[in-house]
């Protein structure tokens, strides 16, 4: 009773992060948003590149002066080496703010997710050097890494040496076990090193929305008819059974919930020991709602929907079943395919906006 009082006290998110197992982080390095998040219980955040160059665009005036200062203390520099200290700086301010969370916490929540150059998708070494850079930046920086056949052999590598791995670019039950794999061989290379693993907090991240966005380019493609409102729930039953999977195997890891598209995203996931990275957005949506903050993780998505969705979809088998995929695979799932193309073409498009510092279009 007293908890159900409390959260009757509390924003819905607010109430979710106290009230329950599950945690709310930040969508974004926004100054602005994280701070609302974190008066609102959030206790960490992720960036991505088309959320950096989303918070860019909305927060330039406070990033113009720097951009220039940037650009004229490295007069060798090109504009990826320009946009990655840009992005750097963007993380650190980030990590800043969640720094009293990191320390109340004793360094089990509070981090800053900040992502790998997308473009590195295929190359373990590229990605791994990235990741220990990013991991000296702040003591509570967590790096994202692509669940693709390179990106594995990275969150391994990168575990091993004491990254904080959050992987991301994944969206299946079949993905979400080997990153659970990796990140147990990289955690138990180090117990064998009496390495310290106390402050190792892995995540793995399912973005839920952009299953179903790519079960709905498949049902356009391919004329399938289905009963509406079942595909918005692809993700969410992939995210309850990979969830199952790692209570039951005790994977160290902990899922994180991300690609929000409606409010079933967040309200039929709520309750278990997972990540919700909430777009501040959508926090708004939330927070002004009126849906009630219960345990739903263990409510199984009805059964009918489940079936229909597997009897007509092969990629929502290859999405749902644990031997869905093998490694080899994921790098050819439409899901992966059209997220990495989106992330890539983000940081073309911070690219481009550095450029135009350096290098202002004369003709305007």
């Amino acid at each position: 009773m007293a908890v159900q009082a409390a959260a009757k006290t509390l924003s819905p998110l607010h109430a979710m992060a106290t009230t329950t197992m599950t945690d709310l982080w930040n969508d974004s390095c926004s100054v602005q948003e994280l701070s609302y998040a974190i008066a609102h219980g959030a206790v960490g955040a992720t960036t991505n590149p088309t959320i950096v160059i989303g918070v860019l665009k909305k927060e330039l005036p406070a990033w113009r002066d720097r951009i220039f200062a940037m650009i004229e203390e490295n007069p060798t520099w090109s504009e990826v080496e320009v946009a990655w200290k840009l992005v750097e700086e963007m993380a650190v301010k980030g990590a800043e703010l969640l720094a009293p969370v990191f320390e109340r916490e004793k360094g089990k929540k509070g981090r800053l997710s900040m992502q790998t150059n997308p473009a590195f998708y295929r190359n373990s070494e590229a990605i791994v050097h990235q990741a220990v850079h990013f991991d000296s930046l702040a003591p509570n920086i967590q790096v994202k890494m692509p669940v693709t056949k390179a990106g594995l052999a990275a969150i391994e590598e990168g575990t091993y040496r004491g990254v904080n791995v959050n992987a991301t670019v994944s969206f299946t039950v079949p993905q979400a076990i080997a990153v659970a794999e990796v990140v147990e061989r990289g955690l138990n290379r180090r117990t064998a090193e009496g390495k310290d693993n106390s402050r190792m907090t892995p995540v793995c991240t399912l973005m839920v929305g952009r299953l179903d966005d790519w079960l709905k380019v498949v049902a356009k493609k391919e004329n399938i008819c289905i009963t509406p409102g079942h595909l918005d729930l692809a993700g969410v039953a992939t995210m309850k059974k990979a969830y199952k999977i790692y209570r039951e195997r005790g994977y160290r890891a902990r899922l994180l919930v991300a690609a929000y598209r409606h409010h079933l995203h967040w309200s039929q996931l709520i309750g278990g020991d997972i990540i919700h990275s909430i777009p501040y957005n959508w926090q708004l949506l939330y927070n002004g709602s009126d849906i009630q903050v219960k345990d739903s993780m263990r409510k199984p998505v009805a059964p009918a929907i489940v079936e229909e969705l597997y009897r007509k979809f092969a990629d929502f088998r290859k999405a749902y079943d644990v031997d869905g995929m093998g490694i080899d695979d994921f790098d050819r799932y439409g899901a992966t395919v059209r997220t990495l193309r989106s992330f890539i073409a983000s940081y073309g498009e911070l690219l481009a906006l550095v450029r135009d510092f350096m290098l202002p279009d004369p003709d305007k």
